[in-house]
């Protein structure tokens, strides 16, 4: 791969982007070593100590395995990886090198949630139950601001995921949620069918409330399966 000099700033980071996005794209195969930490310095023009980090956080997700004093080998993300991966990849400002990774973290925020919501309304105890009728109309109460109904909508998940009593769903929600948006930086103007729909919101509510969970499950997929409007350029997202 072409490897270029990094800007300013938090070198680290660029280091990192550009050798994660390599090994994702397969620019680097399982099994090949990377550069040295010579090398790579001397190539993308920074220190030695901004690429250990950048080899550091590689091995954290699963990218690499580094060896003191041998070869920094990579491995196959598709064994050794797990769900930060996906999170990281949605936060970077060119192609990603995974071109369904937002559709793909779309259909699982869409798993989770229908079946958090079921949970929910199984396992739930009153308290729970008021919470979420409380949080959707505190997101009902934020419409037609779609950024103040996206930030709305996660705290009603939160409440949602929450109530469910899966820490295994809490978990991954928590790590959805990072950073600026639950699925995978798609803009809230992009989720207009999703969020603007507060009757859907008010359904999913009352089911929870009421225990329905097989009922609570339908509306809830039918929320997070809404129609994603295509961008009017080609954005990262």
């Amino acid at each position: 791969m072409n490897l270029r000099p990094v800007p300013r700033g938090s070198v680290s980071d660029h280091v990192f982007g550009q050798l994660r996005d390599a090994i994702v794209s397969g620019s680097y195969a399982p099994g090949d070593p990377l550069p040295s930490e010579r090398e790579l310095g001397a190539v993308l023009t920074v220190n030695r100590h901004a690429v250990r980090e950048a080899l550091r956080r590689l091995q954290q997700l699963g990218l690499v395995r580094v060896s003191q004093g041998g070869a920094t080998r990579v491995l196959d993300w598709r064994v050794h990886a797990g769900l930060d991966l996906a999170m990281s990849l949605t936060q970077v400002d060119e192609v990603l090198p995974i071109d369904t990774l937002v559709r793909d973290v779309l259909e699982m925020r869409a798993c989770i949630g229908t079946d958090a919501a079921r949970l929910c309304a199984l396992r739930a105890d009153p308290a729970t139950r008021a919470a979420v009728t409380d949080a959707v109309t505190g997101y009902a109460d934020a419409a037609p601001d779609l950024d103040q109904m996206d930030q709305a909508n996660i705290a009603l998940w939160r409440q949602i995921v929450q109530g469910s009593g899966n820490t295994a769903y809490l978990l991954a929600f928590n790590s959805l949620v990072g950073g600026a948006l639950a699925v995978g930086r798609v803009p809230p103007q992009r989720r207009t069918a999703e969020l603007l729909d507060t009757a859907g919101h008010r359904r999913l509510a009352a089911l929870i409330a009421d225990g329905d969970g097989d009922g609570a499950a339908g509306q809830a997929h039918t929320l997070l399966t809404a129609p994603v409007t295509a961008p009017t350029e080609r954005t990262r997202t």
